[in-house]
């Protein structure tokens, strides 16, 4: 069977689930910019570092793998840049202006935590010419604006 395989590294999504920490964070903040939860942020571990792309992008890889992929190989999806949990909070804290404090919350640490996931898309890349287009900047913004929109319904 001709089965070309994807390794993704982390993806983030404007709707994303909550349950994940950048979309959490971006909850967290719009329900505060509404007045409907105080002014402390809940957070786990902020040193570890990670390779985020845009799920859009995925998208676009997944369907450009399918169809350029070479069946038995393993291509990576990636960004190709690692950026540390606090770096991510501090932006999505910058977008909003608000006075907001940090508290880590004990129950949201992992026990065993990888410090840091980061990958190549070179091989991908070589294949499809596929690399992310969408800045990480973008999918935060984006990411914070559709929790506050789901705020105000």
């Amino acid at each position: 069977m001709p089965i070309v395989r994807v390794r993704p590294f982390k993806h983030i999504d404007p709707r994303q689930s909550p349950a994940r920490a950048l979309p959490s964070f971006a909850k967290q903040i719009a329900a505060m910019e509404k007045k409907l939860a105080g002014p402390v942020i809940k957070v786990g571990n902020l040193k570890a570092r990670r390779d985020f792309t845009d799920v859009r992008d995925m998208v676009e890889v997944y369907w450009l793998v399918l169809q350029e992929g070479e069946p038995g190989e393993v291509y990576n999806v990636c960004s190709g840049t690692a950026i540390s949990i606090r770096e991510v909070l501090n932006r999505l804290l910058d977008t909003s202006g608000k006075d907001i404090q940090v508290k880590q919350d004990p129950r949201k640490l992992r026990a065993c935590e990888v410090p840091l996931l980061a990958g190549s898309f070179a091989k991908v890349h070589r294949q499809t010419g596929w690399k992310p287009k969408i800045p990480l900047g973008k999918s935060l913004c984006d990411t914070l604006n559709y929790w506050r929109e789901k705020n105000q319904a």
